[in-house]
Protein backbone atom coordinates (compact mmCIF):
# COMPACT_ATOMS: atom_id res chain seq x y z
CA UNK A 1 0.00 0.00 0.00
CA UNK A 2 1.52 3.21 -1.09
CA UNK A 3 2.32 5.80 1.98
CA UNK A 4 2.39 8.79 -0.62
CA UNK A 5 0.99 11.82 0.57
CA UNK A 6 -0.86 14.81 -1.66
CA UNK A 7 0.52 17.80 -0.63
CA UNK A 8 -1.59 21.25 -0.17
CA UNK A 9 -0.92 24.62 0.33
CA UNK A 10 -3.51 26.70 1.77
CA UNK A 11 -3.58 30.49 2.62
CA UNK A 12 -2.01 30.92 5.98
CA UNK A 13 -5.21 33.27 6.87
CA UNK A 14 -8.04 34.72 6.16
CA UNK A 15 -11.18 34.10 5.06
CA UNK A 16 -9.96 31.86 1.90
CA UNK A 17 -8.02 29.89 4.89
CA UNK A 18 -11.26 29.48 6.39
CA UNK A 19 -13.33 28.43 3.36
CA UNK A 20 -10.86 25.52 2.21
CA UNK A 21 -10.37 24.05 5.33
CA UNK A 22 -14.34 23.86 5.85
CA UNK A 23 -14.57 21.99 2.05
CA UNK A 24 -12.12 19.58 2.87
CA UNK A 25 -14.56 18.64 6.47
CA UNK A 26 -17.60 18.77 4.74
CA UNK A 27 -15.50 15.78 2.31
CA UNK A 28 -14.89 13.90 5.28
CA UNK A 29 -11.13 14.95 5.58
CA UNK A 30 -10.20 15.74 9.09
CA UNK A 31 -6.80 17.94 9.52
CA UNK A 32 -5.13 17.56 12.45
CA UNK A 33 -4.11 21.47 13.43
CA UNK A 34 -2.11 22.63 16.09
CA UNK A 35 -2.29 26.26 16.93
CA UNK A 36 -0.19 28.29 14.66
CA UNK A 37 1.27 25.41 12.69
CA UNK A 38 2.69 25.78 9.25
CA UNK A 39 2.26 22.10 8.39
CA UNK A 40 -0.14 19.81 9.22
CA UNK A 41 -1.24 16.85 8.12
CA UNK A 42 -5.29 14.67 7.79
CA UNK A 43 -5.38 11.74 10.51
CA UNK A 44 -8.11 10.20 7.51
CA UNK A 45 -6.99 10.84 4.36
CA UNK A 46 -3.20 10.97 2.73
CA UNK A 47 -2.79 14.50 2.84
CA UNK A 48 -0.17 16.98 4.02
CA UNK A 49 -1.09 20.44 4.22
CA UNK A 50 1.30 23.59 4.09
CA UNK A 51 -0.21 27.02 5.17
CA UNK A 52 1.79 29.25 2.63
CA UNK A 53 1.33 33.24 1.72
CA UNK A 54 -0.82 33.80 -0.68
CA UNK A 55 1.50 34.89 -3.51
CA UNK A 56 3.97 32.47 -3.09
CA UNK A 57 1.50 29.31 -3.81
CA UNK A 58 2.37 29.68 -7.74
CA UNK A 59 6.43 29.61 -7.57
CA UNK A 60 5.86 26.21 -5.22
CA UNK A 61 3.31 24.93 -7.05
CA UNK A 62 6.02 25.25 -10.22
CA UNK A 63 8.72 24.29 -8.08
CA UNK A 64 6.82 20.52 -7.07
CA UNK A 65 7.18 21.46 -3.54
CA UNK A 66 3.44 21.01 -3.60
CA UNK A 67 1.21 19.00 -5.46
CA UNK A 68 -2.03 21.27 -5.39
CA UNK A 69 -3.20 24.34 -4.03
CA UNK A 70 -6.76 25.77 -3.02
CA UNK A 71 -6.16 29.60 -4.26
CA UNK A 72 -7.68 32.62 -5.84
CA UNK A 73 -7.85 32.74 -9.51
CA UNK A 74 -6.92 36.39 -9.48
CA UNK A 75 -3.79 35.29 -7.88
CA UNK A 76 -3.26 32.43 -11.12
CA UNK A 77 -4.01 35.07 -13.66
CA UNK A 78 -1.05 37.11 -12.14
CA UNK A 79 1.55 34.69 -10.78
CA UNK A 80 0.65 31.32 -12.19
CA UNK A 81 -0.91 31.94 -15.78
CA UNK A 82 1.09 28.30 -16.65
CA UNK A 83 -0.46 26.74 -13.60
CA UNK A 84 -3.57 24.57 -14.90
CA UNK A 85 -6.84 24.75 -12.81
CA UNK A 86 -9.07 21.70 -12.21
CA UNK A 87 -11.88 22.45 -10.38
CA UNK A 88 -13.76 26.04 -9.40
CA UNK A 89 -14.45 25.92 -5.89
CA UNK A 90 -17.67 27.98 -5.38
CA UNK A 91 -16.44 30.27 -2.42
CA UNK A 92 -13.84 33.90 -1.92
CA UNK A 93 -15.54 35.31 -4.65
CA UNK A 94 -14.00 38.62 -5.72
CA UNK A 95 -13.38 40.64 -8.54
CA UNK A 96 -10.23 42.93 -9.62
CA UNK A 97 -11.53 45.91 -10.78
CA UNK A 98 -10.38 49.79 -11.34
CA UNK A 99 -11.25 52.55 -9.09
CA UNK A 100 -10.83 56.27 -9.45
CA UNK A 101 -11.88 58.83 -6.91
CA UNK A 102 -15.74 59.73 -6.20
CA UNK A 103 -15.43 63.05 -7.52
CA UNK A 104 -13.10 62.51 -10.84
CA UNK A 105 -15.78 62.49 -13.71
CA UNK A 106 -15.12 58.80 -15.57
CA UNK A 107 -16.28 58.22 -18.95
CA UNK A 108 -14.63 55.01 -20.22
CA UNK A 109 -11.98 53.34 -20.26
CA UNK A 110 -9.70 55.72 -22.60
CA UNK A 111 -9.95 58.40 -19.33
CA UNK A 112 -7.34 56.01 -17.83
CA UNK A 113 -5.00 56.60 -20.33
CA UNK A 114 -1.41 58.51 -19.14
CA UNK A 115 -2.73 58.24 -15.79
CA UNK A 116 -0.83 56.71 -12.67
CA UNK A 117 -2.88 53.49 -11.44
CA UNK A 118 -1.21 51.84 -8.14
CA UNK A 119 -2.05 48.32 -8.44
CA UNK A 120 -0.74 45.04 -6.76
CA UNK A 121 -1.50 43.31 -10.30
CA UNK A 122 0.73 44.86 -12.11
CA UNK A 123 0.77 41.53 -14.30
CA UNK A 124 -3.14 41.10 -14.77
CA UNK A 125 -3.51 45.21 -14.97
CA UNK A 126 -0.72 45.28 -18.24
CA UNK A 127 -2.69 42.67 -19.70
CA UNK A 128 -6.30 44.23 -19.74
CA UNK A 129 -4.61 48.10 -20.77
CA UNK A 130 -3.20 46.87 -23.21
CA UNK A 131 -6.18 44.91 -24.59
CA UNK A 132 -7.98 48.08 -24.51
CA UNK A 133 -5.19 50.35 -25.95
CA UNK A 134 -4.25 51.89 -22.79
CA UNK A 135 -0.72 53.51 -21.51
CA UNK A 136 -0.84 54.13 -18.12
CA UNK A 137 1.88 54.68 -15.70
CA UNK A 138 1.30 51.69 -12.77
CA UNK A 139 2.91 52.08 -8.93
CA UNK A 140 3.68 48.84 -7.70
CA UNK A 141 2.39 48.70 -3.86
CA UNK A 142 2.03 45.61 -1.71
CA UNK A 143 -0.56 46.53 1.07
CA UNK A 144 -2.61 49.15 1.02
CA UNK A 145 -3.37 50.01 -2.22
CA UNK A 146 -6.94 52.19 -1.51
CA UNK A 147 -4.83 54.93 0.01
CA UNK A 148 -2.72 55.53 -3.23
CA UNK A 149 -5.85 58.41 -4.45
CA UNK A 150 -5.97 60.17 -1.25
CA UNK A 151 -2.16 60.97 -0.92
CA UNK A 152 -1.14 61.88 -4.28
CA UNK A 153 0.36 58.89 -5.44
CA UNK A 154 -1.82 57.90 -8.09
CA UNK A 155 -4.90 58.92 -10.09
CA UNK A 156 -6.68 55.45 -10.05
CA UNK A 157 -6.36 51.82 -8.07
CA UNK A 158 -6.44 48.12 -9.47
CA UNK A 159 -7.49 45.78 -6.38
CA UNK A 160 -9.65 43.14 -5.66
CA UNK A 161 -13.17 44.15 -4.52
CA UNK A 162 -15.70 42.15 -2.43
CA UNK A 163 -18.09 43.97 -0.85
CA UNK A 164 -16.97 47.54 -1.89
CA UNK A 165 -17.44 48.52 1.40
CA UNK A 166 -12.82 49.21 1.91
CA UNK A 167 -13.99 51.57 -1.71
CA UNK A 168 -16.64 53.43 -0.05
CA UNK A 169 -14.34 54.02 2.95
CA UNK A 170 -11.39 55.71 1.04
CA UNK A 171 -13.88 57.79 -1.35
CA UNK A 172 -13.11 55.69 -4.36
CA UNK A 173 -15.98 54.35 -6.84
CA UNK A 174 -15.41 51.04 -9.19
CA UNK A 175 -15.55 52.10 -12.93
CA UNK A 176 -13.99 48.59 -14.70
CA UNK A 177 -14.45 45.12 -13.62
CA UNK A 178 -11.47 43.51 -15.18
CA UNK A 179 -11.90 39.51 -14.14
CA UNK A 180 -14.18 37.75 -11.50
CA UNK A 181 -12.54 35.40 -9.13
CA UNK A 182 -13.18 32.39 -7.18
CA UNK A 183 -11.11 29.95 -5.07
CA UNK A 184 -9.95 26.95 -7.46
CA UNK A 185 -8.14 23.87 -7.11
CA UNK A 186 -4.52 24.74 -8.72
CA UNK A 187 -2.47 21.37 -9.67
CA UNK A 188 1.59 21.10 -10.07
CA UNK A 189 2.52 20.99 -13.29
CA UNK A 190 4.58 17.80 -12.52
CA UNK A 191 2.42 15.87 -9.97
CA UNK A 192 3.77 12.49 -10.66
CA UNK A 193 1.17 9.13 -11.07
CA UNK A 194 0.57 7.91 -7.26
CA UNK A 195 0.03 11.59 -6.40
CA UNK A 196 -2.54 12.21 -9.17
CA UNK A 197 -4.46 8.91 -8.10
CA UNK A 198 -5.02 10.35 -4.55
CA UNK A 199 -5.94 13.79 -6.31
CA UNK A 200 -8.87 12.20 -8.12
CA UNK A 201 -10.12 10.70 -4.99
CA UNK A 202 -10.48 14.08 -3.34
CA UNK A 203 -11.96 15.11 -6.71
CA UNK A 204 -14.27 13.43 -6.12
CA UNK A 205 -15.04 14.38 -2.64
CA UNK A 206 -15.39 17.88 -3.76
CA UNK A 207 -17.07 17.65 -6.63
CA UNK A 208 -19.81 15.79 -4.44
CA UNK A 209 -19.50 18.73 -1.59
CA UNK A 210 -20.00 21.62 -4.56
CA UNK A 211 -22.77 19.29 -5.90
CA UNK A 212 -24.92 19.15 -2.81
CA UNK A 213 -23.76 23.23 -1.76
CA UNK A 214 -25.86 24.02 -5.45
CA UNK A 215 -28.99 21.94 -4.81
CA UNK A 216 -31.92 21.36 -2.52
CA UNK A 217 -34.39 17.75 -2.48
CA UNK A 218 -37.35 18.86 -2.82
CA UNK A 219 -40.83 16.72 -2.04
CA UNK A 220 -44.13 17.79 -2.85
CA UNK A 221 -47.82 16.63 -3.57
CA UNK A 222 -49.17 16.83 -6.62
CA UNK A 223 -52.52 16.23 -7.99
CA UNK A 224 -52.01 13.38 -10.86
CA UNK A 225 -53.90 15.60 -13.55
CA UNK A 226 -51.00 17.79 -13.30
CA UNK A 227 -48.45 14.80 -12.89
CA UNK A 228 -46.71 15.25 -16.41
CA UNK A 229 -47.09 19.23 -16.37
CA UNK A 230 -45.01 18.85 -12.95
CA UNK A 231 -42.73 16.48 -14.14
CA UNK A 232 -41.62 18.29 -17.14
CA UNK A 233 -40.59 21.36 -14.67
CA UNK A 234 -38.99 19.73 -12.25
CA UNK A 235 -35.60 18.66 -13.93
CA UNK A 236 -34.09 16.11 -10.99
CA UNK A 237 -30.83 14.03 -11.49
CA UNK A 238 -32.18 11.56 -13.79
CA UNK A 239 -36.21 11.75 -13.58
CA UNK A 240 -38.13 12.75 -10.29
CA UNK A 241 -39.23 10.01 -8.03
CA UNK A 242 -42.97 9.84 -8.16
CA UNK A 243 -45.26 7.20 -5.33
CA UNK A 244 -48.69 7.08 -5.03
CA UNK A 245 -50.32 8.76 -2.21
CA UNK A 246 -53.04 6.94 0.13
CA UNK A 247 -55.54 9.86 -0.70
CA UNK A 248 -56.56 8.65 -4.48
CA UNK A 249 -55.96 11.14 -7.26
CA UNK A 250 -52.67 12.54 -5.55
CA UNK A 251 -49.15 11.96 -5.79
CA UNK A 252 -45.89 12.19 -3.69
CA UNK A 253 -42.71 13.24 -6.19
CA UNK A 254 -39.51 13.75 -4.87
CA UNK A 255 -36.34 15.24 -6.73
CA UNK A 256 -33.61 17.82 -7.03
CA UNK A 257 -33.63 21.25 -7.56
CA UNK A 258 -30.47 23.88 -8.62
CA UNK A 259 -30.43 26.42 -6.07
CA UNK A 260 -30.65 29.11 -8.13
CA UNK A 261 -34.01 28.28 -9.73
CA UNK A 262 -35.68 27.64 -6.59
CA UNK A 263 -37.96 30.45 -6.30
CA UNK A 264 -38.73 30.80 -9.52
CA UNK A 265 -39.54 26.51 -9.69
CA UNK A 266 -41.66 27.25 -6.47
CA UNK A 267 -43.96 29.56 -7.66
CA UNK A 268 -45.21 27.09 -11.12
CA UNK A 269 -45.28 24.30 -8.64
CA UNK A 270 -47.77 26.57 -6.72
CA UNK A 271 -49.06 27.71 -9.89
CA UNK A 272 -50.11 24.05 -11.25
CA UNK A 273 -51.52 22.80 -7.79
CA UNK A 274 -48.65 21.44 -6.17
CA UNK A 275 -49.34 21.42 -2.06
CA UNK A 276 -47.46 20.72 0.84
CA UNK A 277 -44.00 21.74 -0.43
CA UNK A 278 -40.83 20.67 1.81
CA UNK A 279 -37.31 21.82 0.61
CA UNK A 280 -34.46 20.27 2.48
CA UNK A 281 -30.40 20.66 2.14
CA UNK A 282 -28.22 18.04 1.01
CA UNK A 283 -25.08 17.19 2.64
CA UNK A 284 -23.40 15.43 -0.05
CA UNK A 285 -24.22 14.56 -4.10
CA UNK A 286 -22.62 11.80 -5.50
CA UNK A 287 -23.37 11.58 -9.81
Amino acid sequence: MSKEKLRIAIQKAGRLNEDSLKILKDAGISIDNGKEQLKATSSNFPLEVLYLRNGDIPQYLRDGVVDIAFLGENVLEEKGDDIVHSLKLGFSKCRVSIAVPKSAKYNGIEDLDGKRIATSYPNTLNSFLKKKGITADLHIINGSVEIAPNIGLADAICDIVSSGNTLFKNNLKEVEVMMKSEAILAVAPNISEDRREILNKLEFRLKSVLNARTSKYILLNAPDDKLEEIIDLLPGMRSPTVLPLAEKGWSSIHTVIQENRFWEIIHELKELGAEGILVAPIEKMVL
